[in-house]
């Protein structure tokens, strides 16, 4: 079903939205990687629901268990299975749906696919499959060290965008803010914009830009297997992603030639580096070691509180109406997601790259 990622280090997602459960299964982990359920619990909690009067108010701790794998705080090197029980499901929300196809949703398609779909809260397709995602990104942080930093936040919602940063973004900055973008103004704007749609029982989408720090050159498999198509495909494999952009991305089709290539140079350390990066950090499909730097776009949330024309699943004309609790705005709790499949990219074509030379 499409549902492992990886070639080394590879992850495999389960559950469905109002299942017994969700979680994932990491294979290809090198043994005595010292994790623990709290520090994967701590990205968790950063995509969990209800953390506020922004995001669905579905009640879910989220807590995560191990279920294999790790033994004395450190890993086997055997398959991780890392579970998050389901726990406030309202399933009868979700009836009127299983006679018809919502309106941008996976709906239809699961049902010209497979003929039979589980209709509560979206069953596979529901974003909550991406707690394994972030589960077994906590994994790969860890496994990447202290040297890669990833960092990820919210650029823009709707047609609100904070000014362009040079600069990294603190944790602190970006965990301050609601939305999760480290402009405390632009922040406010998106807050009240956010807290809009929703009463109007609307929805809006935006931009998150992430950066990954500390990458040494050479990482990416030319020709077909590059960086940035790793990172491509990980990030387009986001519930709800439309777009994706690396380096100068389409803004580069307006430059010369002359105004977009990065000049080599030596940096303070007598080391090769580029005076720009419109590369975003991949030239021929490798990492340069500057930063990889990309943008992902996210679309309005589907499920909106508004009566929509729609078909059944006999092909009669019908009407809906979005029930259940769900995010007015993914992009705050998207973040994570992102940082999630950044790493595990990361990780991955690190382990690659040790089966490439001497």
């Amino acid at each position: 079903m499409g549902s492992i990622f990886g070639k080394i280090f590879r992850v495999s997602t389960f559950g469905e939205s109002h299942g017994n459960a969700v979680g994932c299964i990491i294979d290809g982990c090198p043994s005595m990687l010292e994790i623990t359920q709290e520090e994967i619990q701590r990205d968790l909690d950063k995509r969990r629901p209800g953390q506020n009067a922004l995001t669905t108010q579905r009640n879910e701790t989220d807590q995560c268990e191990i279920l294999s794998g790790v033994f004395e705080g450190k890993t086997l090197g055997t398959p991780i299975c890392i579970v998050v029980k389901n726990k406030d499901q309202h399933s009868q929300d979700y009836d009127e749906i299983a006679k018809c196809w919502r309106p941008s949703h996976a709906d239809f398609t699961y049902d010209m696919k497979y003929g039979l779909r589980d209709y509560r809260g979206g069953g596979r397709s529901s974003a909550r499959e991406t707690i394994g995602r972030v589960a077994a990104g906590a994994v790969a942080k860890k496994f990447l060290g202290d040297n890669v930093k990833i960092t990820a936040w919210v650029e823009s919602v709707h047609a609100i965008s904070m000014p362009l940063r040079k600069d990294t973004p603190t944790q602190e900055e970006i965990e301050s803010s609601p939305v999760r973008c480290p402009h405390v103004q632009t922040s406010a704007k998106m807050e009240e914009f956010i807290k809009k749609a929703k009463a109007e029982g609307d929805s809006l989408g935006g931009v998150i830009r992430c950066r990954i720090e500390g990458l040494p050159a050479g990482l990416g498999e030319p020709v077909f297997d590059r960086f940035e198509a790793e990172l491509a495909k990980a990030m387009l494999s986001i519930p709800a992603s439309k777009g994706f952009e690396i380096g100068s991305g389409f803004a580069s089709t307006r430059m010369f030639g002359s105004q977009h290539n990065d000049i080599f140079a030596l940096d303070e350390n007598g080391k090769p580096t580029t005076l720009t990066n419109n590369a975003g950090g991949v030239l021929g499909g490798m990492t340069t070691s500057r930063p990889v730097e990309f943008r992902v776009a996210f679309k309005p949330t589907a499920t909106i509180a508004k009566e929509q024309k729609t078909l059944s699943r006999e092909l009669k004309e019908t009407t809906v109406v979005g029930k259940g609790r769900h995010d007015p705005c993914v992009l705050p709790r998207a973040v994570p997601i992102v940082e999630a499949m950044a790493a595990l990219v990361c990780a991955d074509t690190l382990l690659i790259q040790r089966t490439a030379r001497i």
